[in-house]
């Protein structure tokens, strides 16, 4: 295959993610999952796994990170970026609209999204189910899954999830490290070492920069490009937990009322994508569309930086039975993390009543059995919940 054709291959399949990825971060793991393993078979499960594990290290969306990964490893530096744009993009649109427009707008819980959060919890459950038999197949690394499931639902915060991630990883090391070396599926990168270390250089002179350069001239758009780059560079646990720094970074400066700010907060939650392109409403409704533009490259040019720096190593890293052994205790406790989320938010949010219950039950086994992609589960579940919670 020609890297042109790559290139429009890696853009076709993002575009369609990022039309129909509903649900949020932990529900878009599971539609990368259908779409570029059980679909395409671009990576194995393992890959798959590993790379997830890399981003959950990472500050940053880890949703859009390993999609970006995923298309740097397809087609480099230039897969990344198209990766990234297929996906984020539609949600951007969106909600750059609905800031010019949002006091003529109003949403509401409409049937249709009502819908897709069931859409979710179909989604998610088919994901954990399959991490699961892959990731923790055995009596110890169920043990490690359980416990961090049972940690996240006691104590839900973003860091708990990164302290679990690192005791997992430390137990890993120490319960694995000794382990039989995996058959592991060697993988490119057309990104060199240096280049990763330059990468993260650039990054800490711009996390340094900004706030001075921010000091000294007085500019919107630098500020804009100051806070949401700085947000997008400390944030673990991803889109959820960006919202609330930005409201704290945003609201009491004046650039929106709490009003102004809730109402994007509620669109955000209502489009396909990452939650991170609620910085395109904030940055519009500060500076129009140039403050969107602005404002959602700096969340993410973090995001990119990171995963320019990292990759390069990983591929070296694999072959480290320690660093396996950290992989599998990390990668365990992934799987207890999405399944806390399965729980809350995705289930609590989205299952009401018996009959959404019954929708979200059928969604699963149309997945599971019948192996319906992800996309079509959404336009079923629409449509499906459109009749049925008229028929109720």
């Amino acid at each position: 295959m020609s890297k042109q054709n790559r290139l429009l291959e890696i853009l076709q399949s993002s575009l369609k993610l990022g039309l129909t990825s509903f649900g949020g971060p932990v529900a878009h793991l599971a539609y990368f999952k259908e779409e570029y393993i059980d679909r395409r078979k671009w990576l194995n499960e393992k890959l798959y796994a590993d790379i997830i594990a890399l981003c959950q290290f990472l500050p940053g969306p880890a949703s859009s990170q390993v999609g970006i990964a995923i298309g740097m490893m397809r087609g480099g530096l230039l897969g990344g970026l198209i990766s990234w744009l297929g996906f984020t993009l539609p949600s951007v649109i969106i909600l750059v609209l609905f800031a010019l427009f949002y006091q003529n707008f109003q949403l509401g819980e409409t049937t249709w999204i009502a819908s897709l959060k069931v859409v979710a919890v179909a989604v998610v459950a088919h994901a954990v189910l399959g991490l699961g038999k892959k990731l923790a197949p055995d009596r110890p690394r169920m043990a490690i899954a359980l416990a961090a499931a049972l940690v996240m639902l006691l104590f839900p915060s973003a860091w708990v999830q990164i302290g679990i991630i690192l005791v997992a990883a430390l137990i890993g090391y120490v319960w694995f490290r000794k382990g039989q070396q995996p058959s592991l599926t060697t993988f490119s990168v057309s990104i060199t070492k240096k280049q990763g270390i330059f990468s993260l250089l650039i990054l800490a002179c711009l996390l340094a920069g900004l706030p001075l350069l921010a000091q000294a001239v007085s500019n919107t758009y630098i500020q804009i490009a100051d806070t949401f780059f700085r947000v997008g560079s400390i944030v673990f646990g991803g889109g959820h937990v960006v919202l609330p720094l930005l409201e704290q970074e945003i609201v009491p400066t004046g650039f929106l009322t709490s009003s102004e700010f809730l109402a994007g907060y509620g669109m955000a939650q209502a489009v396909p994508g990452p939650l991170f392109t609620f910085s395109s409403y904030v940055g519009t409704m500060m500076e129009g569309v140039l403050g969107a533009l602005v404002a959602t490259i700096a969340i993410f040019l973090p995001s990119f930086l990171l995963i320019i720096g990292a990759l390069p190593f990983l591929s070296e890293l694999r072959k480290k039975t320690a660093f396996q052994g950290i992989l599998v205790g990390v990668n365990a406790s992934v799987v207890g993390i999405l399944l806390a989320a399965l729980y809350d938010p995705v289930f609590t949010s989205a299952i009401l009543s018996s009959a959404h219950f019954a929708l979200a039950a059928v969604l699963f086994a149309l997945m599971q059995f019948w192996k319906i992609p992800a996309w079509a589960i959404v336009l079923i579940g629409v449509i499906g919940g459109e009749i049925l919670f008229r028929l109720i």
